[in-house]
């Protein structure tokens, strides 16, 4: 008359096989505590078919529920449980309310009910137990044994210390699996985050999000946008670089490719405040660059490199195919078009330290 909470184990659900056990140990206490009063006569034999019935009674509960706990789990397993509680309330009666097997039946009972779910299930448990033994009441006559004998009390308690000890063991050890599966999946958890950060640094920052918030699919699909390009060049490539994507993602640029010595930037694409503010960004941002460019020149100066560095921009402003390209195993967030190629020649033909802007 019990069932136990179970885990999964390697993928597959132990859950119904521990219940299953649970029960025939809790019916076979009842069982053994009918046939130690029947010998010491406190039963009489009328009561003796009671002892088949416990030890087969949760057989076929497990066989008639199996195909449902499949698909119902916990509902098929407070259902059990209320059956469990019926039983022992017909059980509490039929054995004249003998002190001590009564007990421990409600023991068994409850601490299964406990174990299971929560004090709902408990509060629902001994409800069905008064049902059970009401009704049972309305078809046999009441009568009280009172006092159990030596030996009925002696199988009845040890038997019942003895499953709530095997049950609160195997709890025990499900609360020691599922901490070790809780600690794999933050180790896991981990991971997947250092791996995230590291993968991030191939992607602009407003890309990343996107994806990882679901905003964005990671497909092969691309969209017609009015979008604001920029392109820039220089020497001594990772402090110019690393300084410069500061500077772009202070302003929302998005950053589409380092290539050589060039930065190639966007704007109105992930987000955009409009094609308007977006092109007034990136000019904007262009100028700070330019501004920032003599702090490098220090930095650098006082590293021993006197060859002036200067850089070129183009921004240009134009419906560009911006999207993923390339394969579905191997793709690109980038943009491609006319636009983008006029950028790109802006930029090369502006003069050292000088924007090249379009109309």
């Amino acid at each position: 008359m019990s069932t136990v909470s179970g885990e999964r184990r390697n993928g597959l659900a132990t859950r119904p096989l521990r219940e299953y056990y649970a029960r025939v140990f809790a019916y076979l206490i009842c069982a053994a505590t009918l046939a130690a009063g029947v010998y010491t006569q406190q039963f009489g034999l009328e009561l003796l078919w009671m002892v088949p019935y416990t030890l087969l009674y949760p057989h076929f509960a497990y066989h008639l529920s199996y195909r449902f706990k499949r698909d119902h789990p916990e509902t098929t397993s407070q259902t059990l449980l209320c059956l469990d509680a019926l039983n022992a309330g017909a059980g509490i009666v039929l054995l004249g309310g003998s002190l001590v097997p009564s007990l421990m039946f409600m023991l068994t009972l409850s601490f299964s009910a406990l174990v299971v779910g929560s004090l709902r299930h408990l509060l629902m448990t001994l409800l069905m137990v008064c049902i059970g033994a009401g009704l049972t009441s309305l078809l046999v006559p009441l009568r009280f044994e009172g006092v159990s004998s030596v030996l009925v009390s002696t199988v009845s308690i040890l038997l019942t210390t003895l499953y709530v000890c095997v049950t609160a063991y195997y709890v025990h050890q499900q609360g020691i699996r599922l901490a070790q599966a809780r600690s794999e999946v933050e180790a896991q958890q981990a991971k997947a985050a250092r791996l995230a950060r590291s993968l991030a640094k191939y992607l602009s920052p407003q890309v990343w999000e996107s994806i990882f918030s679901g905003k964005r699919t990671v497909r092969l699909e691309t969209q017609r946008k009015k979008l604001t390009v920029f392109f820039s060049d220089t020497d001594l490539l990772n402090t110019y670089l690393n300084e410069m994507s500061k500077i772009t993602l202070k302003y929302g640029g998005t950053i589409d490719k380092f290539v050589g010595d060039c930065v190639m930037v966007f704007f109105g694409d992930p987000t955009s405040q409009g094609a308007k503010k977006d092109a007034v960004a990136a000019v904007s941002m262009a100028i700070a660059m330019r501004k920032h460019m003599k702090v490098l020149r220090q930095q650098w100066r006082s590293q021993g490199i006197t060859k002036p560095m200067e850089i070129r921009m183009g921004i240009n402003t134009g419906y560009c195919t911006v999207g993923n390209f390339g394969a579905d195993t191997r793709m690109d967030y980038t943009i491609i078009g006319r636009e983008v190629n006029l950028a790109s020649r802006l930029e090369s033909s502006a003069e050292a330290g000088e924007i090249l802007i379009s109309h």
